[in-house]
């Protein structure tokens, strides 16, 4: 198994560990499910961009590659919501539209088409990481101290920034989140409108 295939291997426990750190109930847990989602999505730029500069690209990573990226992001969000941090219906938007365009492909690799992933997706992805590390940070800066009152708690119109950069960045990631998502069911429609 050659890297980039070994690192989005390793997305895969390092989404268990930050879910464990998540639901666990130990002193700075959410500092511990932040450094987690942080490593994954830092694995996840790695193992694309180790794959296309060394021309390593291979089936396993073209099908495992993004799933890993959606079950990171979809558990992220779903934790969210059990931790009182999200409305449920964030996480709706974000899993299913994760789970239409994974039928999607399904169906298309049936018919022995392959669906290209479009630049609009892979903004979605950027913006559901950046929500998910917001959140975390929000709810994790207070347990850093004096560094973290001071890099991350300074006010904004009598807010800390993270308070308003947060939702921001929640509502950026779900309009992307189904806005692509409708795109590319859209641009593809002839694909389960044949079977009609």
């Amino acid at each position: 198994m050659n890297l980039p295939n070994q690192l989005t291997v390793s997305r895969f426990g390092l989404t268990v560990l930050f879910l464990i750190a998540m639901f666990a109930k130990f002193p700075y847990c959410e500092t511990v499910a932040l450094f987690f989602f942080v490593l994954a999505s830092i694995t996840d730029w790695m193992d694309g961009a180790i794959a296309r500069k060394r021309k390593l690209i291979t089936n396993f990573g073209i099908l495992m590659d993004p799933l890993a990226d959606k079950i990171l992001t979809c558990s992220a969000f779903i934790a969210f919501v059990d931790r009182g941090y999200l409305a449920g219906w964030v996480a709706i938007v974000i899993v299913a539209r994760e789970l239409a365009i994974t039928g999607m492909r399904m169906l298309a690799a049936a018919k022995n088409v392959v669906l290209p992933a479009e630049a609009l997706g892979k903004y979605k992805t950027i913006f559901q990481i950046v929500a998910s590390i917001a959140v975390l940070v929000l709810h994790s800066y207070e347990q850093w101290g004096v560094v973290g009152r001071a890099v991350f708690g300074w006010g904004i119109a009598g807010k800390a920034w993270t308070e308003w950069f947060t939702p921001l960045s929640i509502w950026v990631a779900v309009i992307l989140t189904f806005v692509s998502g409708a795109q590319y069911l859209w641009r593809n429609r002839r694909l389960f409108m044949t079977d009609l």
